[in-house]
């Protein structure tokens, strides 16, 4: 009789051991340090790059459709996003300005596609020097270790700003749309996408809801999420803005994102594989913190929202 429960504990006992290596390696946020840290490794790692390709953000997909390719989605995402937000109606050779780069991988689409001069910015050191290997000399595109709150830069210095899924890890939201909205010059155009809570005080989360939102915040080094309404009211009463600001919940078109990014790693076994044992083990403890962003979003307690509005 005992013998039937030794796979159930060995199994119970795997499981136990996984949540404590979850747990103690939490990527809790302290400071702008520890985002730079955090994004230092991922890089240096290579683990992400050799999975989701030069992206690091959710893909596009069409009314929902889940059979597209998962890095193909991503690129599909930021020409969606240049559509949405107008951005094609600016000309050639326009200055932009990307803030939170990664390894510049929309900052390069923005450059090759529409002939941008693009300028991209990001808390992380590693990820700074890997977008400038990954960049083609000619291609307009240079990158700087800046951080959002501070920017270097003149005011009105770009015709557009683009964000897409940096400003979660900012710990003062208004703080980082004045220093996008002052750097864009007066009728520019300012395109932004992130990760949303809903509305906790309209609907306050129950008590499960508020501990997965607790592993979402302390997993990732995100400080807060704040409603879509709340961070497009942060945009519409901003001196430096036109007053009008237009935002969705995308939800729909990036929620396939989620399963995929694990897929991925079935799909191509052997990156993980070829970059040792740790790679193993990092990739599957990423896994639960996938699947609970998978959840909350799907439940509507998190939001993907977009943003657009004029200087």
């Amino acid at each position: 009789m005992f013998e039937l429960f030794i796979p159930f504990f060995l199994l119970f006992l795997l499981i136990l051991i996984l949540a404590i290596i979850w747990r103690s390696n939490a990527r809790k946020y302290i400071s702008s340090g520890t985002v730079a840290s955090a994004y230092d490794a991922w890089t240096q790692d290579k683990l992400l790059e050799r999975l989701w390709g030069e992206h690091i953000h959710l893909g596009f997909y069409p009314s929902g459709n889940k059979n597209i390719d998962f890095r193909k989605a991503k690129v599909q995402f930021v020409h969606e996003l240049v559509r949405w937000s107008d951005l094609d109606k600016l000309p050639k050779g326009s200055r932009i300005l990307d803030v939170g780069c990664g390894i510049g991988g929309s900052s390069r689409i923005l450059a090759k596609y529409y002939g941008f001069n693009v300028t991209g910015i990001t808390i992380s050191p590693a990820q700074v020097k890997r977008a400038r290997e990954l960049t083609p000399s000619g291609l307009n595109c240079n990158f700087q270790v800046m951080d959002a709150l501070n920017l270097k830069f003149d005011d009105g210095a770009f015709d557009a700003v683009w964000s897409v899924e940096a400003g979660a890890h900012m710990n003062d939201k208004t703080r980082f749309a004045d220093e996008m909205l002052r750097t864009l010059r007066p009728g520019g155009y300012l395109a932004l996408a992130d990760w949303n809570s809903r509305d906790l005080n309209a609907y306050p989360p129950s008590f499960i809801e508020r501990l997965v939102l607790k592993q979402l915040l302390e997993q990732w080094v995100h400080p807060n999420f704040i409603s879509i309404n709340e961070f497009g009211d942060i945009l519409k009463t901003n001196k430096n803005s036109a007053g009008r600001v237009i935002s969705e919940n995308w939800n729909s078109y990036t929620n396939p994102s989620w399963y995929d990014s694990i897929i991925e790693g079935i799909r191509r076994p052997f990156v993980i594989l070829s970059l040792g044992p740790f790679a193993i083990v990092k990739s599957i403890r990423e896994i639960p913190t996938i699947l609970l962003m998978n959840w909350a979003f799907r439940k509507g307690l998190m939001e993907f929202g977009v943003y657009k509005c004029r200087g």
